[in-house]
């Protein structure tokens, strides 16, 4: 009997399958686990597969970054998730403890599918061999189509260095040669057909920008999960670069910026690794701008 996580749960696997080759994956939902588990045939091979994952370095960064795209996505019926290299430990409010129970909380408004935390050294962590497999790990075992990431460059060197870290898994992760696995479990090579870096503090030029109007309002909803890292009279807290009342003001302006450069109330823009591919005309948005 094979052993899998997923977040909050341990899920015992059979040990014989009883797949063919080439027949398709097999899937055990478990009860009480809204995901389902697939074995690929003939190589007992374990993931939990999501359509949109984002990474962030700190909790928070993805709900700043990209929780309007995830919240879309949710809409379209898409499986979402999010991986927080870091527990935020460093930072001057609150404690690692408190942000794990206010990303908790954001987990819930999004209704992710998955969410994790690799606990990984904030402020600390490198983009080398060793964080590099745990990345590639995390990447294998949801196996996502599209994954969002940190910005290239930004005030807080934990995002451009992150942003980097995560970008070079990406693409090691489709390398079978590097052997990784899940709790005992080997683990099939798998690249994400997209990489996009959401954008943060410093204002950069997105190669494209999302429609999130129908979803801003949850997406803020979210962002105020944290209520230790943000502006909030009732707490006894030092204040901040980002708990000033004008830092969640400017979460709103950057927003409606980049909304109007696409005809829209409020939009989220990205960066793209690779050039995008359109199946035709029809997916763009027709507003004036």
């Amino acid at each position: 009997m094979g052993i899998m996580t997923i977040p909050g749960y341990i899920i015992n696997l059979p040990d014989k399958l009883n797949l063919a080759p080439g027949k398709l994956l097999q899937s055990f939902v478990c009860k009480n686990v809204p995901q389902k588990l697939y074995i690929a045939p003939g190589e007992n091979h374990a993931y939990m597969k999501l359509d949109v994952l984002a990474i962030g370095a700190h909790p928070d960064d993805v709900e700043l970054g990209c929780a309007g795209v995830l919240l879309k996505e949710k809409k379209n019926g898409k499986k979402t998730g999010i991986v927080d290299l870091t527990a935020g430990e460093l930072g001057t409010r609150g404690t690692a403890e408190s942000r794990k129970a206010e990303a908790a909380r954001a987990t819930e408004i999004l209704q992710l599918d998955a969410r994790e935390n690799l606990q990984m050294a904030d402020g600390f962590f490198l983009n080398d061999r060793q964080h590099q497999l745990r990345l590639i790990t995390a990447i294998r075992k949801y196996q996502p189509e599209v994954l969002f990431c940190n910005a290239p460059e930004d005030r807080h060197p934990d995002h451009g260095r992150g942003s980097k870290l995560i970008a070079d898994a990406a693409f090691l992760s489709g390398l079978r040669k590097i052997e990784t696995n899940e709790n005992g479990i080997a683990q099939e090579a798998w690249r994400p057909k997209y990489v996009f870096h959401f954008i943060q503090d410093r204002f950069l030029q997105p190669n494209f920008v999302i429609d999130i109007s129908e979803e801003f309002e949850t997406k803020i909803e979210a962002v105020k999960a944290y209520a230790t890292q943000f502006h909030n009279p009732a707490l006894n807290e030092p204040q901040t670069y980002i708990s000033t009342p004008d830092f969640l003001d400017s979460v709103v302006y950057r927003a409606k910026m980049l909304g109007k450069m696409i005809g829209v109330k409020y939009g989220e823009g990205f960066i793209s690794e690779k050039m995008i591919g359109l199946r035709s005309l029809d997916d763009l948005i027709k507003n004036n701008t």
